[in-house]
């Protein structure tokens, strides 16, 4: 069974990506499943899902945690085994696996993953899936969260849009708080298959995702990945 992932560097949905994502399944009209817990389930961000799905051929579907026993009777895993494709939404990664552990929704993940359900997401969304990078889920300042490892590697989102996030990658890959890894451009996204960068793709010419590493000399080699733009 093939495994698959696309990560993104941006929480925003796009058209672009989520199209991406639905032929990834080979469906004619995937069921599309949004998880948008890191958020705290922010309404404008459901709507802004269901109007990027309104224009591709997909049957959207959105999965809440804030849920009782009393109204809902399928299991998260029943919900989740059920789908082709789960786009995990940003915000607040360290409170997003927090709840996911204490519900077995991480677990569910996984399986369903192994399974062939196509996964992925941006921000806390493409973190989540690595073994671990940069936050802003703690106060302060950003830190360093640990993910679920469907790929050990580290990972950085928001690699061009916010000032210290690649410095701060660089900076712990090299004192070795984090493994080599990928990092994202906002509007650039990796496909990964069975664990192994299968492509990357970008909506622009001036977006990128990299694979950063530390060389033998003790400095950091950031290798762009060549990339297809998508429109």
């Amino acid at each position: 069974m093939k495994r698959q992932l696309l990560v993104y560097g941006s929480g925003r949905h796009t058209v672009q990506f989520l199209k991406y994502m639905a032929e990834a399944t080979g469906k004619k009209k995937p069921n599309l499943c949004f998880i948008p817990t890191a958020s705290g389930e922010d309404p404008t961000y459901i709507d802004a899902f269901y109007e990027v799905c309104s224009q591709i051929n997909v049957v959207p579907h959105v999965m809440s945690v804030w849920i009782n026993s009393y109204d809902q009777k399928e299991s998260f895993e029943e919900i989740i085994s059920k789908m082709d494709a789960i786009v995990v939404g940003g915000g607040n990664t360290l409170n997003m696996l927090s709840i996911w552990k204490a519900q077995g929704i991480d677990v569910a993940l996984k399986k369903a993953y192994k399974n062939g359900v196509v996964m992925g997401g941006g921000s806390a969304g493409s973190l989540c899936w690595f073994n671990g990078g940069t936050t802003d889920s703690r106060p302060k300042e950003l830190s360093i969260v640990e993910g679920m490892s469907f790929i050990d590697k580290s990972h950085c989102p928001h690699y061009n849009s916010e000032a210290s996030r690649r410095p701060l990658y660089h900076n712990n890959i090299l004192s070795g708080k984090l493994t080599d890894g990928y990092a994202c451009d906002d509007r650039s996204a990796i496909h990964f298959i069975n664990e192994k960068v299968y492509t990357s793709v970008s909506l622009d010419g001036q977006n990128h995702s990299y694979y950063v590493a530390m060389n033998n000399d003790g400095t950091i080699n950031e290798q762009i990945l060549t990339s297809t733009i998508i429109t």
